[in-house]
């Protein structure tokens, strides 16, 4: 949740302040959570902790990013970037593993968060002496004005909406009804502090949290769609398909991640070649295009899941559905680089990341409702089960005392309550497909860029760092109307 809210915040942090410090603290920030979390003595302190982690979470996802920005040209870029989503897919999958073993051993869940101590710690310790990130004209504007570029108004009515936002659906349709007077207000309040961010960023774009200029850019709009579509079905299919191999394979959450790796594989592998491609040619648009397309296929393939799935069916559908992703959630942090102004990348990547979290987010909880009500409707015409039973067991728990005739039809209904979360998914992807088919097409070797100057309304530019493909491009072109 925090990491989503506090997201483009650090976009102007890392715009006005120091990349290598504002980095530094993000880190630090992390530590800090990970060690509340780990001492933990309640619940309560446990929820601060991970709010406290995500913070840092949201300033190092992308700083991650932006420190290749400024340190490396674009043109030799996407490789470095390949290893930073490769790192990214890797680790979505050892965390959960690394958490499940530190569980069910000696050492117990405290190690999940403990573990993040001294791994950060190095990191930060190899950042401090060997990150050299150059100057920019941004970061030399007197602190007074960096303080109002930073938006305080926006970002403080930005994170009363997102927080009301994911608040109410992760409590609306579990913990309270719909219907209930708790999620009107969160919704309310949603609305109110949204329309609120909205007009502050029309009357204030100097200051501005995410500069109209930016957001109506033609192709940092449609990656943005793009990506919250991507992130949707991201993270809908990785969570819940976990839950299918546990729910429905009978295995532990463990081995559950690991039969997600022919995923993660795809996804490395797909990272690598669109990098290299992008390098090669020089065009990032033929691999968005058929990456989203991949994508939609391999999402198809996972709502075809049933009880006798093989492993080779559940194996193959996964590895299209992987190589997609992969290079989906790629191109659009090149695109943002090639048609953005040097200062403006920072923000434009921050608003990509946020929308990919956000899309996850929202969606995550969509598909919960999708699979509960889908869920009630079966179970409830099984003689001999209880759905709300049902309902409070874990995944690997659903069959427990049940006869073997019951187990059957239990297996089928949770299987089929399971697909409508996948086919949330299907229809996200193949949505996020029309962003894909609106951005720009560019060529990322660019003319040497011009020294910077300090960013004024006089002095602002819209020249670029990516070159119009069509001889006959224009800027007038890259704004929606």
């Amino acid at each position: 949740m925090t990491t989503c809210a506090f997201q483009l915040m650090f976009g102007r942090l890392y715009t006005f302040f120091s990349v290598k410090i504002i980095f530094l603290i993000s880190i630090l920030i992390f530590e800090v959570g990970s060690a509340v979390c780990g001492a933990a003595p309640s619940s309560t302190a446990l929820i601060v902790g991970r709010a406290i982690a995500g913070v840092g979470s949201a300033g190092i996802y992308a700083g991650a990013v932006i420190v290749t920005v400024y340190c490396i040209p674009l043109e030799k870029r996407t490789p470095y970037q390949a290893v930073v989503a490769a790192i990214f897919g890797v680790t979505s999958v050892l965390g959960p593993l690394l958490g499940g073993a530190f569980t069910d051993s000696s050492a117990t869940w405290r190690w999940c968060f403990y573990i993040n101590l001294p791994i950060g710690a190095v990191a930060a310790a190899l950042l401090a002496f060997l990150l050299q990130v150059p100057d920019r004209a941004t970061a030399r504007l007197p602190l007074k004005e960096k303080l109002l570029r930073l938006d305080g108004p926006g970002c403080v009515m930005l994170l009363g909406g997102i927080i009301s936002l994911l608040t109410a659906l992760r409590w609306g349709g579990t913990k309270y009804p719909w219907s209930n007077g708790r999620i009107i207000a969160l919704f309310v309040v949603t609305g109110v502090c949204l329309i609120a961010f909205v007009v502050i960023q029309i009357l204030f774009p100097n200051h501005a949290t995410v500069p109209p200029h930016i957001f109506t850019q033609r192709s940092i709009a449609a990656s943005s769609f793009s990506m919250f579509c991507t992130g949707a079905t991201m993270m809908t299919t990785l969570y819940y398909l976990p839950i299918w191999f546990q729910a429905i394979k009978g295995v532990s959450a463990v081995q559950s991640g690991i039969r997600l790796l022919p995923t993660v594989v795809a996804q490395v592998v797909a990272s690598f070649v669109s990098a290299g491609g992008v390098q090669t040619i020089g065009q990032y648009m033929p691999f968005m295009l058929v990456g989203n397309a991949i994508m939609c296929v391999g999402t198809g393939l996972l709502t075809l899941l049933k009880v006798h799935t093989s492993s080779g069916e559940w194996i193959g559908y996964q590895i299209p559905y992987g190589f997609g992703l992969g290079i989906t959630l790629q191109i659009p942090l090149i695109a943002s680089q090639t048609v953005l102004p040097l200062e403006d990348v920072p923000t434009g990547t921050s608003v990509l990341i946020f929308c990919q979290l956000l899309g996850g987010a929202i969606f995550v909880s969509v598909g919960q409702n999708l699979f509960t009500n889908e869920l009630v409707k079966r179970i409830s015409v099984i003689p001999g089960v209880d759905v709300f039973n049902l309902q409070q067991e874990g995944a690997t728990r659903i069959l427990d005392g049940l006869s073997e005739s019951t187990k059957r039809l239990v297996l089928v209904a949770y299987n089929a309550s399971l697909r409508q979360a996948f086919l949330c998914g299907l229809i996200l992807s193949c949505i996020g497909y029309l962003g894909a088919v609106c951005m720009e097409w560019r060529s990322i070797k660019q003319k040497k860029p011009k020294e910077e100057t300090p960013v004024t309304e006089s002095t602002k530019t819209k020249e670029t760092i990516g070159e119009p493909v069509a001889e006959n491009a224009n800027t007038n072109g890259n704004s929606i109307s």
